[in-house]
């Protein structure tokens, strides 16, 4: 659990199945964006998850500085890779302190394959 505020009638806290619901669902309305993937991704899972279960793309730690956001993600062939990222991580970092209130250190975004989309 995650505690986004505290005041006199008590605490507000975020589970962290909901903060990487919160931070797969930013990072699918990016462009470029083909899917997440879960972090085994390497050793044999090969499946894009949707968005039922972009949580599997996402890991979060917390720190003295804030959160850390792994994302693990599948970009689109053709897209500039550091562009995709780095929209990835402003967008993250944007929903993340901004609309659930989440103090965010740091976003790595892990790209772990690139692939071609047919229209």
């Amino acid at each position: 659990m995650f505690k986004v505020s505290e005041n006199l009638l008590g605490t507000v806290d975020i589970s962290r199945e909901a903060v990487q619901t919160i931070a797969g669902l930013a990072a699918m309305d990016c462009y470029g964006l083909v899917g997440m993937v879960p972090r085994k991704w390497a050793e044999g899972i090969s499946d894009i998850l949707g968005r039922e279960s972009v949580r599997r793309g996402v890991e979060v730690k917390e720190e003295e500085d804030g959160l850390v956001v792994d994302v693990f993600v599948v970009i689109s062939y053709g897209t500039k890779i550091s562009e995709v990222a780095l929209n990835i991580m402003q967008k993250v970092r944007y929903v993340m302190q901004e609309i659930a209130g989440l103090k965010v250190a740091k976003v790595n975004v892990n790209v772990q394959s690139v692939r071609v989309i047919k229209d």
